[in-house]
């Protein structure tokens, strides 16, 4: 395939034209298929760490959404001042948090996705957060805790490798990696559903920014990662879920 047919079929995927060729009724939605769950299934046993609810956040500023818009920016330059856990479970709320959960495949957030779907999972790798113990770790919005996945004393130097070198993600509090579960999507959307999984992961970052407007934090949005690396690092096969952003946060 030469350039121009590179060039075609990618600009093809940023179209809507993919909907004229679909035949929705077919899509496991319309065929009476279950839909997958809300947030990948886990260990009823494994080590979670209860986050602080909206409700209870006290130390959150009362930051005004013009304010938030006006100051937000790229930043990649983090003191190594700690996170508290607090902040923390304000910047998960505030990307992926539930609101109301409607049933068992469909949830209200605090951010929008096509059809309800939020084919996302939120990944962290967690440096320098009060009073948790550095790791990769999920957040689990149902029950919006984070999920021990694993430990790794070479973490900082996998995760620079993942993203081709760039040193501002392995110097963070805390780097936030969005994995996409297709499926999800696709169980409604079928071959219409990737354009609007990416989509949706924007909606998820820029929340991420304004929050740390809130928190005096800074973070940067990278989409320059090695692939294999990225899922290779967060043991997630690659296929049925792989890396598709990811972003650190840091005090600034």
């Amino acid at each position: 395939m030469d350039r121009e047919e590179w060039t075609e079929q990618f600009r093809y995927f940023l179209k809507d034209s993919i909907r004229k060729r679909v035949d929705f009724s077919q899509s496991d939605q319309n065929r009476g298929v279950a839909s997958p769950p809300i947030e990948k299934p886990f260990d009823e046993q494994a080590r979670r760490i209860d986050l602080i609810a909206p409700h209870q956040f006290k130390n959150i500023a009362a930051l005004d959404l013009l304010s938030a818009i006006k100051n937000r920016q790229s930043r990649r330059t983090y003191r190594q001042d700690h996170l508290t856990l607090e902040e923390l479970s304000f910047l998960l709320w505030a990307t992926q948090g539930i609101k109301e959960k409607l049933d068992a495949g469909h949830a209200l957030r605090t951010v929008p996705s096509a059809g309800c779907r939020h084919a996302l999972e939120t990944y962290l790798c967690l440096f320098n957060v009060d009073g948790v113990d550095p790791g990769v770790y999920r957040y689990l919005p149902l029950e919006h805790q984070l999920l021990f996945e694993f430990g790794d004393d070479h973490l900082a130097q996998k995760l620079e490798k993942a993203v081709f070198g760039q040193p501002y993600p392995a110097r963070s509090a805390v780097t936030l990696i969005w994995t996409a579960i297709p499926y999800r999507m696709e169980w409604r959307y079928d071959l219409a559903a990737h354009k609007v999984i990416a989509l949706d992961a924007g909606h998820v970052c820029q929340n991420l920014y304004l929050a740390c407007e809130a928190i005096g934090a800074g973070t940067c949005a990278i989409a320059a990662y090695d692939q294999e690396a990225m899922d290779q690092l967060l043991r997630i096969n690659g296929k049925d879920e792989f890396a598709i952003y990811l972003a650190p946060v840091g005090k600034i």
